[in-house]
C-alpha cells in the first residue's frame, strides 16, 4: 500500500526586521531591572563618577534611575549615544588587548532605549547648561507628540542622569514574568550594594522614589570594610580578615576579605569580582 503524501515545502528565509533584531537582542542583554542598573552603574564609573545615587520606583519597572557627577556626555554625541555599536572606548579591534573600561561595545543603552522609555540629561563641566534628549528604540524621539526630537538646553548638575521608565512595556511576556517588585528592589539594591563595596571611596546611595530614606548610603573616601559593615553589619565587619596574594607567572593578584572561623553567619554571602566585573 501506497500512501501520497503532500511535499514538505520549505519556509522561506526572510530577514527580519532591524526592530525585531534590537528588541531580541534588548532582552538577552536586558532581562530584568537589575541588569539595566549593572549596565548603567558600568557606565558612570567608566565617566569618572564619585558619586552615583540610584532611584527606584516599583522595582524599576516604572522607573530606574541613576544620577552620577562624571564627565558627562558630548551634546554632539546625544544622537547617536542609543545606537547600537557607538562606543568612546574603542577604535579598532586591536584596542581590546588592553582595554581598562567596563564597557566597549555600545550596546547598553542601546538594548534599554528598546525596552523602555528613555531619557538622558547630561552636563559636561565647560558646559553652560545641561542638555536633555528622550529615546526610543535607539533613536532620538521627541519629548511630546509633535515636539522636536533634538536635545533641549536644561538645569543640571555635571555629569548625567538616566532615566528609564515602563521597563518593557513593549514585551508583555517578560513585564508579566517580573510581578514581584519587592523581588526586583531586593536584587537592585544588592547590585548596588555590590559595586560600593568593590568601589569603595565612591559614594553610592539606593533609594525607593518618595521615600524618606535611603536603603544604601555610602561616603565619598570610605574604605571597603567600612562599606561591608554598613550593608551587612557591624558584627561581620569585626570578624573579617584581610586576604591577598600575587603569582608572577600567571600574572594575577587578588585581594579580599573572609569571616573568620569565629563567625556564624544564617546565610553565607560570596561576592567575587574579576578584573572589576561582578
Amino acid at each position: 500500500m501506497s500512501l501520497d503524501h503532500a511535499p514538505i515545502r520549505p519556509a522561506p528565509i526572510r530577514k527580519l526586521d532591524e526592530v525585531v533584531v534590537n528588541r531580541i537582542a534588548a532582552g538577552e542583554i536586558i532581562n530584568r531591572p537589575s541588569n539595566a542598573l549593572k549596565e548603567l552603574i558600568e557606565n558612570s564609573l567608566d565617566a569618572g563618577a564619585t558619586s552615583i545615587s540610584i532611584t527606584v520606583k516599583d522595582g524599576g519597572m516604572k522607573i530606574l534611575q541613576i544620577q552620577d557627577n562624571g564627565h558627562g556626555i558630548r551634546t554632539e554625541d546625544l544622537p547617536i549615544v542609543c545606537e547600537r555599536f557607538t562606543t568612546s572606548k574603542l577604535k579598532v579591534y586591536e584596542d581590546l588587548s588592553h582595554i581598562q573600561t567596563y564597557g566597549f561595545r555600545g550596546e547598553a543603552l542601546a538594548s534599554i532605549s528598546h525596552v523602555s522609555h528613555l531619557s538622558i540629561a547630561t552636563k559636561q563641566a565647560d558646559s553652560e547648561c545641561a542638555y536633555k534628549a528622550c529615546y526610543a528604540d535607539g533613536k532620538l524621539v521627541p519629548a511630546k507628540p509633535g515636539g522636536s526630537s533634538d536635545p533641549v538646553p536644561c538645569a543640571g548638575n555635571n555629569g548625567t542622569v538616566i532615566t528609564a521608565e515602563d521597563l518593557f512595556y513593549n514585551i508583555l511576556s517578560r513585564k508579566a514574568a517580573l510581578k514581584n517588585t519587592r523581588d526586583e528592589y531586593n536584587r537592585i539594591y544588592e547590585v548596588a550594594s555590590r559595586y560600593a563595596i568593590h568601589n569603595s571611596g565612591i559614594a553610592f546611595t539606593c533609594r525607593k522614589a518618595g521615600a524618606p530614606k535611603v536603603d544604601l548610603n555610602t561616603s565619598v573616601g570610605a574604605s571597603a570594610i567600612t562599606n561591608i559593615r554598613q550593608i551587612f553589619g557591624s558584627k561581620i565587619g569585626r570578624s573579617l580578615v584581610e586576604i591577598k596574594d600575587t603569582d608572577a607567572d600567571l600574572d594575577i593578584e587578588f585581594s579580599g576579605h573572609v569571616s573568620s572561623a569565629a563567625h556564624e553567619m544564617h546565610k553565607s554571602v560570596f561576592l567575587l569580582f574579576i578584573n572589576h566585573r561582578l
